[in-house]
């Protein structure tokens, strides 16, 4: 669910970059941006100045943010994956439909999610 979060975020960022983002999409935004950080504020290691440039940036510090999100168990927070939901059907609609944010993994392994990713994958023992 930290893909989600981590897709809504960037979504957000572009979108609120443009004057033509409605008010539903920044007020989504803002809603999210409160709760993710109050989600990662609970989670000592990271300090709010390193916290305020990734989320201005979420694309550009993406493995940072991810690191953040996971130590935080973000993606387990039902709130901020609601939250991301919601602001990424309204910035994506047609990918929302489409079911480009429905993430449902069982019993798998070498599971990636996302778009444009490379995976290297080793199972087993060493030969």
């Amino acid at each position: 669910m930290i893909e989600i979060v981590l897709a809504a975020l960037t979504a957000g960022a572009t979108a609120g970059l443009t004057d033509t983002a409605s008010s539903a999409v920044k007020d989504a935004y803002r809603g999210l941006l409160i709760l993710t950080r109050k989600v990662l504020q609970g989670n000592s290691s990271h300090d709010d100045d390193v916290l305020e440039g990734e989320l201005v940036d979420p694309q550009q510090h993406q493995e940072a943010l991810t690191k953040a999100l996971t130590a935080a168990d973000a993606g387990s927070n039902e709130d901020l994956v609601a939250a991301a939901r919601r602001l990424l059907a309204l910035t994506d609609p047609e990918g929302t439909k489409a079911g480009k944010y429905t993430v449902n993994v069982r019993d798998s392994k070498g599971v990636q999610v996302g778009d444009g990713n490379t995976m290297t994958l080793n199972f087993g023992p060493d030969a």
